[in-house]
C-alpha cells in the first residue's frame, strides 16, 4: 500500500495538517497528496452491470458463496458491510455457534471476484474462508444423444420445475460428450426429476435410449487443496518423511512399485476391455433395435393396408346399401306409377261406361217422347181431315184438336210438313238399329 509521503525535501517537514487546510493546497501552495482510504471496500468500485453476460439469471445458487472462520459475536449485518462493494446481496446466513455462513451476490462473475479478493482476508482479526457453496439442487445427465442442445435439455427437464442452468458438455472441439448438467432452483424440483428419470425411461429424441439422472458429484477443480488447510497429523508428517523421487532399481520400494504398477494397468486394461465389450453389445443392441425398427415400421405399414382395407370394405358395403335402397325405391316409386295409371285406366273407362249408360237411357227416353209425339199428331191430323170424330154433344172439339202449326199438308202449320216434322212424318226405315236419327 501507498502511504502519505515523508518531509520533503525541498519544502521542509511534513505536517498532518497541511492537507485539511480549505482551498486544496497545503502550507508550501500545492495540491497534496490524497490519502488511501483505510476501509479496503472503498479502495474498489464495481461496476456491476460490466459483469453481467446477456440474459444471465442473477442471485442464482452458482453465485451462493461460503464464508467460514468467523469470530462467534459476527452478525449478518456485518457481513453484509463485508460484501457491500459487490453488489446487494439477496441471501445472508449466519450460524454463530460454529462460525460460518452463506451470501448470494447477483452474479457468478461477481461471486468468483469476492471469493478471490475475500479469501484468507483478515476480518475481525481472523483469515476468513470463502468458497463457493455446494449446489444441492444440481443434477448430471449421462447418455445424451449427440443432437441434444443446451435449449432441448431445458425444455426436457424445465417440466420439473424452474431451471437455472442447463448445459451440455462439449470437449475442446465442441464435439458433445453425452454428459450435461442441469440446475434447479429448488431441491424439491431437482428430487422429482430424480425419481421421474429412475423410474422411468425418459426419451429425449427419435432414438429410443433412455437418458441416466445422477445427483452431481460436487468437486473444485480450480483452488483444490493447499498446503495451508491440509490436515497436518500423525500421518501427514510419516508420508513427508521424504521427498518425491524415482524409485532406485533392484530396491524393495521399486519392486512393489512395479507390482501396484502391474495392478493399475491391469486395472486400465479391464476397464478397457468393460468399455470394448460395452460398446460391441451398444452397436449390437443398436443394429437389434434398427431390425425390430424396420420389422415394426413394416408391421404397422400392414395394419395400416388392413385398415385401409377394412375402411374400403365398409364403403363397398355402404355404397351398396345405399344401391340396394335406391333400387327398391325406384322400384316402389315405378310401382306407384302403375298403380296410378292403372287407377286412372280404370276411371277413365267407368267414366265412359257411365257416359255410354247415359246415352243410351237419354236415346231410349227421347225415343219414347218421339213417339208419343208422333202418334199425337198423327191422330190430330186424321182429326183435321175427316171433321170432327168427338163424340157426339162435345162442339168446338175439331176446334181444340186442331193442329197449330201450319204446313204444306196442313194450312194450320206455319213451317209446312205434318205435325212438326219438315219431312213429313217417321217411318219404320228411321228407327233402324243402325240409323241415325235425323230430327
Amino acid at each position: 500500500m501507498q502511504g502519505n509521503r515523508g518531509p520533503q525535501q525541498n519544502h521542509g517537514s511534513y505536517r498532518p495538517g497541511d492537507q485539511k487546510k480549505p482551498g486544496g493546497t497545503n502550507a508550501n501552495g500545492q495540491q497534496p497528496e490524497h490519502r488511501r482510504p483505510t476501509n479496503p471496500n472503498e479502495a474498489l468500485t464495481l461496476d456491476l452491470h460490466s459483469f453481467r453476460k446477456p440474459g444471465e439469471k442473477t442471485f442464482t445458487q452458482r453465485s451462493r458463496l461460503f464464508v467460514g472462520n468467523l469470530q462467534p459475536g459476527v452478525a449478518e449485518e456485518d457481513l453484509e458491510r463485508l460484501f457491500n462493494k459487490y453488489g446487494k446481496a439477496s441471501e445472508i446466513f449466519i450460524n454463530k455457534e460454529r462460525g460460518f455462513g452463506f451470501i448470494r451476490l447477483e452474479t457468478r462473475i461477481i461471486a468468483e471476484i469476492a471469493r478471490a479478493e475475500l479469501d484468507d482476508a483478515l476480518f475481525r482479526g481472523r483469515p476468513i474462508r470463502v468458497r463457493f457453496a455446494t449446489h444441492g439442487a444440481a443434477l448430471t445427465v449421462k447418455n445424451l444423444p449427440d443432437f441434444v442442445s443446451n435449449e432441448l435439455l431445458e425444455e426436457a427437464f424445465g417440466s420439473f420445475g424452474q431451471i437455472e442452468r442447463a448445459v451440455v458438455i462439449v470437449d475442446d472441439r465442441g464435439r458433445p460428450t453425452g454428459k450435461g448438467i442441469v440446475e434447479y432452483t429448488s431441491k424439491p424440483a431437482a428430487r422429482k426429476a430424480l425419481d421421474k428419470c429412475s423410474d422411468g425411461a425418459y426419451v429425449l429424441t427419435a432414438f429410443p435410449r433412455p437418458i441416466t439422472v445422477e445427483p452431481m458429484e460436487q468437486l473444485d477443480e480450480e483452488e483444490g487443496l493447499s498446503e495451508k488447510i491440509i490436515n497436518k497429523n500423525q500421518q501427514y508428517h510419516k508420508e513427508r518423511e521424504q521427498p518425491p523421487r524415482f524409485a532406485q532399481a533392484g530396491s524393495f520400494e521399486f519392486e512393489y512399485a512395479m507390482r501396484w504398477k502391474a495392478l493399475m494397468e491391469m486395472e486400465k486394461q479391464q476397464y478397457d476391455m468393460v468399455d470394448r465389450n460395452m460398446k460391441e453389445a451398444q452397436e449390437k443392441l443398436e443394429a437389434e433395435m434398427e431390425a425390430a425398427r424396420h420389422e415394426h415400421q413394416v408391421m404397422l405399414m400392414r395394419q395400416d393396408l388392413l385398415r385401409r382395407q377394412e375402411e374400403l370394405r365398409r364403403m363397398e358395403e355402404q355404397h351398396n346399401q345405399e344401391m340396394q335402397k335406391r333400387k327398391q325405391a325406384e322400384i316402389r316409386q315405378e310401382e306407384e306409377r302403375r298403380r296410378r295409371e292403372e287407377e286412372m285406366r280404370m276411371r277413365s273407362e267407368e267414366m265412359l261406361k257411365r257416359q255410354q249408360e247415359g246415352f243410351r237411357g237419354n236415346f231410349s227416353e227421347n225415343r219414347e217422347q218421339d213417339m208419343r209425339m208422333h202418334m199425337g199428331n198423327h191422330g190430330m191430323n186424321r182429326n183435321s181431315l175427316g171433321g170432327n170424330v168427338g163424340p157426339a154433344g162435345t162442339p168446338g172439339m175439331a176446334a181444340e184438336n186442331a193442329p197449330l202449326i201450319p204446313g204444306p199438308g196442313n194450312n194450320n202449320m206455319p213451317g209446312g210438313g205434318q205435325a212438326g216434322f219438315p219431312r213429313g212424318l217417321p217411318g219404320p226405315g228411321d228407327y233402324g238399329p243402325n240409323k241415325q236419327r235425323r230430327f
